[in-house]
């Protein structure tokens, strides 16, 4: 996937909703450069749910990252997502019905066409390609759409974890971060107690408990705003929490 963006643009697109990142990009005046950054970020998130969507519709494994990689090509090449109304739905809704769309045009064109049709495509690692694919074979069961939501979901709490994670690291805090973080959603089932870790860590078992319930806090607050930054209204936040979570847990 694209290489992360430095601190500096990173906050500046957490900053805003995932619309005004869209917008801005689709914005004449703005620099091609940024353009381009704002949307590979938006793309390194949110690729897994719409390459799984495309397994689960019946795509072989290469077309179906051919196709994920050339629908983000032609989003931002195209500038497709100008044409985007955010009053119309969630962001979530935008981006898979743009791929829907995509999907119908790609099947009018040779496969050529279909790879990005001379574009540069955001490559995919490979790691991240296996490890997706071996959820495809777990999701047969959901429809489509179902599987999209529920990656979607997924890549929220990917990505909260990840910001949690650059947080803790900044602050000194990584080694202990990496320790807890398998504790860090309630009625896990971490590998390791609290008693084994502190023998590990040199650090009171109830301390640990302490960092956690912190940590768990921290996450939650961060999750909240991964949520917000893809609605247009702030008071459908705990909406669409309650929708995901229910998505995550049928």
């Amino acid at each position: 996937m694209p290489v992360p963006l430095s601190s500096t643009t990173r906050d500046s697109l957490f900053a805003s909703t995932r619309w005004t990142v869209v917008y801005q990009a689709g914005d004449s005046k703005a620099s091609s450069q940024d353009a381009l950054s704002a949307l590979s970020e938006l793309c390194q998130i949110y690729w897994r749910p719409v390459y799984l969507f495309l397994r689960r519709e019946g795509y072989a494994f290469d077309d179906a990252e051919d196709l994920t990689q050339g629908f983000f090509a032609h989003l931002i090449e195209t500038r497709a997502y100008a044409r985007a109304r955010p009053e119309k739905g969630r962001f979530r809704a935008f981006l898979l019905g743009a791929l829907k769309y995509f999907i119908a045009d790609a099947r009018k064109r040779d496969r050529a066409q279909k790879r990005g049709g001379g574009t540069v495509l955001l490559p995919l690692a490979q790691s991240a390609v296996a490890e997706v694919e071996a959820r495809a074979v777990e999701l047969e069961r959901w429809s489509a759409d179902r599987v999209y939501e529920r990656e979607w979901a997924a890549a929220l709490l990917r990505q909260a974890l990840k910001r949690l994670a650059e947080e803790c690291a900044l602050s000194g805090k990584k080694d202990l971060f990496e320790s807890l973080k398998a504790h860090l959603s309630p009625g896990s089932d971490a590998r390791v107690s609290y008693e084994q870790l502190a023998t590990r860590l040199g650090r009171p078992a109830a301390t640990l408990r302490s960092d956690v319930a912190r940590l768990r806090e921290r996450f939650g607050a961060i999750l909240r705003e991964e949520v917000q930054s893809t609605l247009l209204d702030v008071a459908d936040v705990d909406g669409e929490l309650r929708y995901l979570c229910e998505v995550m847990a049928a």
